[in-house]
């Protein structure tokens, strides 16, 4: 009988483990989430949910240039989302599209298209992007973009 009970806890422990196992998120899923994250914090022009977005150092190509902010007191310096919506009529953005191109257990590169829209709805702009998303020290979090827009 001891036998049976102790196959019968055996069983179930692995069925349950295997049962969490299958639950966890993929990196694709963990990528998506964040872009997701990303996107609802910057269309809430909170600068703090947006930066817990990112990962530091961040890496953005785009207009020409590269920058790299060290850490996110130089990141939040170099974005006014109030600026930044009367200086391009900007009132929110949606991802138009997003594409897996590559992904491993820590890393998912994903291509996007986003699009800008003034506050009437109609579409300010649309921009291609590759956005790199990374786990790091246990958390997923946006390492670099690389952007059309400027």
């Amino acid at each position: 009988m001891r036998i049976r009970t102790l196959a019968a806890t055996i069983v179930t422990s692995l069925a349950l483990g295997a049962g969490a196992l299958a639950a966890a998120p993929s990196p694709q899923a963990e990528a998506f989430s964040v872009l997701d994250d990303f996107m609802a914090a910057f269309n809430a022009r909170d600068e703090e949910a947006w930066i817990g977005t990112l990962h530091f150092p961040h890496v953005r190509i785009a207009s020409g240039r590269t920058q790299i902010d060290a850490d996110a007191a130089a990141f939040a310096e170099g974005m006014d989302f109030d600026a930044f919506a009367e200086a391009t009529g900007w009132h929110h953005s949606a991802w138009t599209s997003r594409e897996v191109t590559q992904a491993g257990p820590e890393k998912v590169h994903v291509k996007v298209r986003f699009t800008r829209y003034r506050e009437d709805g109609s579409v300010l702009a649309v921009f291609d992007s590759l956005y790199i998303v990374a786990k790091r020290d246990g958390r997923w979090a946006v390492a670099a973009r690389s952007s059309f827009a400027p």
